[in-house]
């Protein structure tokens, strides 16, 4: 806050100033889409182009790199988190308004004409970064939904329904509103997966190789 203070000085005191900085600093770390980066730069081909043509590390895995569907995954956890963490340190409540942007952003990038992930690892990211105790409870119903399923988009939307449960059972009812919003989102981004999951032709994660 006080370096922010030095940097840009009297602008600061204009009521908007922080907050829109927030949201667009949320915005802007959400929407760097790591996993076509990552392909990308380590010659994997455009991920755009393969499998489900999601940009997220479950897309990444079907390119046959383990290493680079985990450096994704932890990428886009991380930059929840840290809209969570940089929103917060600028503004009171500034991190569940950063975080949610940073989920929007990875949604709805808009280097990539709004066309991002369905948003699971960086949902995990922000609800970890805003109260941990339900970051491990988003954890642990995605790790065991997937595993118990061998469905990504199960295990996925479980996790999510989990946080503004969790939230609530934890006494953060200030926090259910952007987790139950969030969680909103990624159904919605899931739609077309529930529609093959409804019909049995919504593909398992299998072992590959790399």
């Amino acid at each position: 806050m006080v370096a922010a203070q030095l940097l840009f000085g009297d602008i600061m005191t204009i009521p908007w100033f922080l907050p829109v900085t927030v949201l667009l600093i949320g915005y802007v770390l959400g929407s760097i889409p790591f996993g076509l980066l990552l392909t990308r730069a380590m010659g994997a081909g455009d991920l755009r182009q393969i499998g489900s043509g999601n940009i997220g590390a479950t897309n990444v895995l079907r390119t046959g790199r383990k290493g680079l569907a985990a450096a994704t995954l932890l990428l886009d956890l991380a930059k929840g988190a840290a809209a969570v963490l940089i929103g917060e340190s600028l503004v009171s409540g500034g991190g569940a308004m950063a975080g949610a942007m940073a989920f929007i952003g990875h949604c709805y990038p808009v280097w990539l004409r709004f066309a991002g992930g369905k948003g699971v690892a960086t949902m995990m990211g922000v609800v970890t970064a805003l109260c941990w105790p339900a970051g491990i409870v988003f954890a642990l119903v995605w790790l065991a939904a997937l595993f118990g399923t061998r469905w990504s988009s199960v295990g996925g939307m479980a996790a999510a329904v989990s946080a503004p449960v969790a939230m609530g059972a934890m006494g953060r009812f200030d926090l259910v509103p952007v987790t139950l919003a969030l969680t909103l989102i990624l159904l919605w981004r899931h739609r077309g997966n529930i529609a093959r999951l409804a019909n049995g032709t919504e593909p398992k994660i299998r072992a590959s190789k790399g």
